[in-house]
Parts: C-alpha cells; sequence; structure tokens
C-alpha cells in the first residue's frame, strides 16, 4: 500500500469517527431498549455480506445496506452504528483481509450509515416502532439520507481504488456504479419493508424476508457471473484472433475501448454505448479466415488485389457475427464500419445517415487507433496530430456532427491517457479490455 493509500484511508477514519461523535450528540436517552433489534439486523447484514460477489476495480457488492440501514429506521443512534460497526469488523475479521483493508471497509460503511442517521434525524425522522410510524415526514427524511449514504458508500470506495490506481475517481465511480445506481435507488421502499416486517412479526420475519431476498440475490449474482464469463470468453477469442499477428494484439480491444469513449462523448444512452462497445470488439472477426493471414503479416503497403481482399473482411466479421442470437442486432453496424460518410467506403458504398450509427462510431476509433500505433513506415501520432487529422477528414470519412462534438468532448483527451499502444500493419487500426456488462446493487467494499 503506497502513503498516498493509507492517507486516504486515514481521512476516512477522522470524518467517520466525527460523524459517530455527532450521532452520540443527536442520539435519545433511550437508545439500550433498542440494542436487540439493532443486533438482529447486524446478524442479517453480517450473512448478506458472506454472499457479495466481485466488482470491476477490485470491489465487492451486497445487499447489506438492506438490513443496514433497516437499523437506522428502528433506532436512528449510536446504536446503529455500533451495530452496522460490529458487523462489519466481524466479517473482515473472518476475510482475513489486509489490516489497512479492514480498517478502510469498517470506517467507510459506519461513515456512510452515520451520514443517513445524521440527516434523518436533523430532517425530524423519528424511531419506528410499527407501520403507522411510516408517514410522508419520516419517507421523506430517510429518503435523503438513504441517497447519501449510496453516495458516501460508493465514492468513498472509488476513490480509495482510484487512489490505488492512480485513475481519475469519477471514471471509477461510474465504472463500478453507473449501472447499478437505478438498482440501488429502487431499493429504497425494502428498507422500510424490513424495518416493518421485523417489528410486526420479529426476528422470525425479518429472518424469513432476509432468506427470499438473498435467494432472489443468488440468482442475480448467478446471472452476473454467466454474463460476466460471456464477456471473458469474448475478449479471449478475440486476443487468440489477433495472436496470429503481433502487430494486431490488442487492436480490438483498443477499438472498443474507444468506441466507448466516443459514444460516451456524444450523449448516447448506455444500453447503446454498451452494444456499439461490443461491436467493435467484434468488428474484425471475419480475419480469422486465412485467406486475411499472410496480408495481416505483411509489413509494407498492399497491392491493389490484396487491398480488395481486405475490404471483403467487414462482410467475414457480420457473417460469424450473424451466427450468435445475441448479437444479431450488431450486425449491420460490423458489416459497415467501413462506410465513408461521403459514399466512398466499402462494402457498400452507404453515405450519410444511411450508415448505422454505431458504424459511424466505430470508423473513428479504428482510425484513432491506427493514428496512435506505430507503423513500419512512421511513428504514433499525438493528440494535436489526430485531431487535425479529424479535421480534415470531417464530412469525407466522417459523420461532421460526431466529429464536432467528439473534439470539443474533455473524453478526447482520455484517449491518450491510456496503456501504451502496440504496433499496426497497413490494414489495422487497434485497444484495451472491455469493462463488464451487468449491474450490481450495494454496499460496496474493498475487496
Amino acid at each position: 500500500m503506497t502513503r498516498r493509500v493509507e492517507a486516504y484511508v486515514a481521512v476516512i477514519c477522522v470524518m467517520a469517527l466525527a460523524s459517530i461523535a455527532g450521532v452520540i450528540a443527536l442520539s435519545p436517552p433511550n437508545v439500550r431498549e433498542h440494542l436487540p433489534s439493532a443486533a438482529c439486523f447486524a446478524a442479517l447484514g453480517v450473512l448478506a455480506h458472506m454472499l457479495a460477489h466481485r466488482l470491476p476495480r477490485g470491489a465487492s457488492g451486497s445487499i447489506a445496506f438492506l438490513p443496514f440501514l433497516a437499523i437506522v429506521l428502528v433506532t436512528p443512534s449510536w446504536a446503529a452504528l455500533l451495530a452496522v460497526g460490529g458487523a462489519m469488523a466481524s466479517v473482515e475479521l473472518f476475510n482475513g483481509k489486509q489490516p489497512i483493508k479492514s480498517v478502510f471497509n469498517v470506517a467507510q460503511v459506519t461513515l456512510a450509515v452515520a451520514t443517513c442517521v445524521i440527516v434523518y434525524q436533523l430532517l425530524g425522522g423519528e424511531p419506528l416502532r410499527d407501520r403507522h410510524d411510516v408517514t410522508l415526514m419520516a419517507t421523506i427524511s430517510f429518503s435523503i439520507g438513504f441517497l447519501l449514504f449510496v453516495l458516501v458508500n460508493t465514492f468513498a470506495v472509488s476513490g480509495v481504488i482510484g487512489v490505488s490506481e492512480g485513475r481519475p475517481l469519477l471514471q471509477i465511480w461510474r465504472s463500478n456504479t453507473r449501472r447499478s445506481l437505478v438498482y440501488d435507488l429502487l431499493s429504497l421502499p425494502f428498507v422500510f419493508v424490513f424495518a416493518v416486517i421485523y417489528l410486526e412479526y420479529g426476528i422470525g420475519g425479518a429472518a424469513i424476508l432476509a432468506l427470499q431476498m438473498l435467494g432472489v440475490r443468488q440468482l442475480y449474482k448467478t446471472n452476473w457471473q454467466l454474463a460476466k464469463t460471456n464477456q471473458d470468453l469474448l475478449q479471449l477469442m478475440v486476443a487468440a484472433i489477433e495472436a496470429r499477428d503481433p502487430y494486431t494484439s490488442g487492436h480490438s480491444r483498443r477499438v472498443a475501448q474507444y468506441s466507448r469513449m466516443i459514444a460516451r462523448a456524444i450523449g448516447l444512452p448506455s444500453r447503446q454505448v454498451d452494444r456499439i462497445e461490443i461491436a467493435a470488439l467484434l468488428h474484425d472477426v471475419g480475419k480469422i479466415h486465412e485467406n486475411f493471414a499472410p496480408i495481416l503479416r505483411k509489413p509494407s503497403r498492399l497491392t491493389p488485389e490484396e487491398a480488395a481482399i481486405m475490404q471483403t473482411h467487414p462482410l467475414k466479421s457480420a457473417e460469424l457475427v450473424e451466427h450468435v442470437t445475441e448479437f444479431r442486432d450488431l450486425v449491420e453496424i460490423v458489416r459497415h464500419h467501413h462506410e465513408n460518410w461521403d459514399g466512398s467506403g466499402y462494402p457498400s458504398g452507404l453515405c450519410g445517415q444511411e450508415i448505422p450509427l454505431g458504424a459511424r462510431v466505430i470508423i473513428f476509433a479504428d482510425t484513432v487507433d491506427a493514428m496512435t500505433s506505430d507503423r513500419p513506415y512512421r511513428a504514433a501520432l499525438g493528440e494535436t496530430q489526430v485531431r487535425a487529422e479529424l479535421r480534415r477528414m470531417r464530412g469525407i470519412q466522417f459523420d461532421p456532427q460526431i466529429c464536432d462534438t467528439l473534439l470539443s468532448s474533455p473524453l478526447f483527451h482520455d484517449i491518450f491517457r491510456t496503456q501504451p499502444r502496440g504496433h499496426s500493419t497497413a490494414t489495422e487500426f487497434e485497444a484495451s479490455p472491455v469493462p463488464y456488462l451487468a449491474a450490481a446493487p450495494p454496499t460496496r467494499a474493498v475487496g
């Protein structure tokens, strides 16, 4: 662990201690009678944490936040922090993680829960005694506290991962949270359900509800793992194809990464960004055909005959992609990723809006990778040179609207902050691993 990580963890610990002091100052005098309730929910939280699953960048996700926050509704006091802190400490001891990771996980979850307690109390929230106490005021107060809990938890974890990896906090946060944030917020009613079921039926009722939710959670986890496995297999297949030629190594993965950046820069919705990213990963799979092998290994410029053969690769790629039912919507994107805006491209000579939007995005990524990769006849170009070339080909090779939006976006600079680029042949344009394509609910922790 670096000193920067240690300093970050120390800051989180100080913030957690300060928030604990604030909760103690606001706690009512009759807190002790709520300790058994808090302990019951804490035990359910421990069980949920034991069934957590891995997220990208070393984080993990679980539904422990449901019983943890139910404690806040039953006893918005230091008893909630004692229960949550004790539960998290038990989980960390059981998992045997590095001390600094354990300290961080306990501190950041305690800080998030304390923030929720403080907000709930300051906005007039009272401990729930039965279902009739779930008033509009209590709902609004807790909803605001819940939102802050999610933000504190996710940003704290993203922050420590960002500091550890030297990556921007927002980039890590989006990777781990952007798909799951809606699910996080939609889970708010279940916190109230947990609390009310416990108050009406005791620990038995809460335990039955917890087991049902954990069953659903495990089903979700299995589906997520299958999606992740499929994505890994896709990456493996593309890597195996590119391994035939050292000059093309990493090309499709870099183009997928750049395509994602460009699609986000022009404001496409998350689902469409994901599909374009997959299409970009698959855009050159047709080059697995043996007739392309000698051309791909050729270090010099191509003859007209060789260029004609290479121009068939989008068709070969589309034919392969069409065999996978899940990728049927990507076929046209893959087929037309070499069409030019003015109609001078191939294989169909489409122009303007006739070209699928995903293909118009991928041609940017493909070309950018070509320019930023070393070639046998020239060194990789820098950001200024790439920017000038994109402007020069605006309205000829590239969609002018996408070009203008991309060049004015701060995300354009991210392309030049990625991992070192490899070599490329005259026919290649290349990029790094694609994030998983599934959402995962909180609570977040560092693995």
